[in-house]
């Protein structure tokens, strides 16, 4: 079945921005998440096939390819990810090289090619905004294959042992003459590995490793947000045969607050006032992650001005100031009058007419139509 169009997977244009990328992203991939439609398969192939459009559009270098070739100018092995699998080691760009190794992974060594790595995995992990901005703690569980405990991922049965393979002679390669070129290629005997099991283990038939579920801490430092990556070396899939794991992606979706909106590392929020306030001036108590502030509202104050809080804001993970807090102040219209404060209003109302100095938008607005329409 031919894939769909990446941006058409996310619902985007062509010329989305990064910004529309992640909240587009961060939209599927709450609603597909198989923790919120547990057994429902389509729903998990609409996961991972949002999983696979942003890991290519979120990086420029596989963009730019996309958009040249289409799905044949990007690896497709490079953004297969998923609800705890898929395959993808090197072109995954995880943001924190200090958290790689929290859980003591063993990399990627020894062995040369006659070994096969386990695959990468990759675990899409909702947050809270608070959550990403403070930074936390979580567990997550997720289903892999893991070394057999049994042999201890040899693949052979307790007691023996493994041969060389007589084919290769335990390289792992053979060469074929053909005419005045040698063709060196995998051992078709062995498989590449250069030995070969003589008595499989009965728990995992020779291959090293069974299926487990595996529950892991994952230590989110402060400031992420939805598209960033933690790379746990080592928590992957478990290789065949004693081959080194894979790693462990847990990718961040930050989910909608109903109060702050993040842009970076500005945090926006819309704040009602009374148009008393608004035109006597007051001082307002607003809301930030840390607690409530003051904000010293001017008097004639108009409505969707907007408020700076300095350092309110969030912290990047990658190590730069806090940014602001930044206030729309939305004057609320006054509803369920009584008729002595309607009555006061229309008295109020009759003390403006003609005194445009008091209403110097209005009058802008209507010198603007005359212009129009003279």
């Amino acid at each position: 079945m031919a894939k769909r169009d990446y941006y058409e997977v996310l619902g985007v244009a062509k010329t989305a921005s990064d910004e529309e990328l992640k909240k587009a992203y961060r939209r599927l991939a709450m609603k597909f998440h198989p923790d919120r439609n547990p057994d429902n398969k389509e729903a998990e192939e609409k996961f991972k096939e949002g999983n696979e459009a942003y890991e290519i559009l979120s990086n420029p270098d596989k963009r730019a390819a996309y958009d040249r070739h289409g799905h044949a100018g990007v690896d497709p092995n490079m953004g297969a990810g998923g609800y705890g699998g898929g395959r993808g080691g090197a072109g995954f760009s995880d943001i924190f090289e200090a958290f790689g190794d929290i859980f003591g992974g063993g990399g990627r060594g020894g062995g040369g090619s006659r070994q096969r790595g386990g695959a990468d995995l990759q675990y899409t992990l909702e947050l809270s905004l608070e959550e990403a901005v403070k930074g936390v703690k979580k567990q997550v569980r997720f289903t892999t294959a893991a070394a057999c405990e049994v042999c201890d991922g040899s693949g052979a049965k307790k007691g023996s042992s493994m041969t060389t393979c007589r084919t290769c002679g335990g390289a792992g390669q053979v060469r074929m003459q053909q005419g005045f070129f040698t063709v060196q290629q995998t051992c078709p005997t062995c498989r590449g590995k250069g030995q070969m099991i003589k008595d499989p283990c009965d728990a995992c038939h020779g291959e090293g490793r069974t299926n487990k579920q595996k529950t892991l801490e994952v230590t989110i430092p402060a400031g992420v947000d939805t598209g960033d990556k933690v790379r746990l070396t080592g928590e992957g899939e478990a290789g065949a045969n004693g081959a080194p794991a894979g790693n462990l992606y847990v990718q961040v979706v930050v989910k909608e607050h109903n109060i702050f909106k993040r842009d970076g590392a500005d945090l926006y929020c819309e704040v009602p006032i009374s148009f008393v306030d608004a035109a006597l001036g007051a001082d307002i108590e607003v809301p930030t992650l840390d607690g409530r502030v003051k904000l010293k509202v001017p008097e004639g104050t108009q409505s969707s001005k907007v408020f700076r809080v300095r350092g309110k804001g969030v912290k990047p993970v990658r190590g730069y100031e806090a940014g602001d807090l930044l206030c729309r102040v939305i004057i609320e219209t006054p509803v369920n009058l009584s008729s002595k404060q309607k009555d006061l209003l229309r008295e109020f109302h009759d003390s403006l007419e003609g005194n445009d100095k008091q209403s110097p938008n209005k009058k802008t607005f209507f010198d603007s139509v005359k212009d129009l329409f003279s």
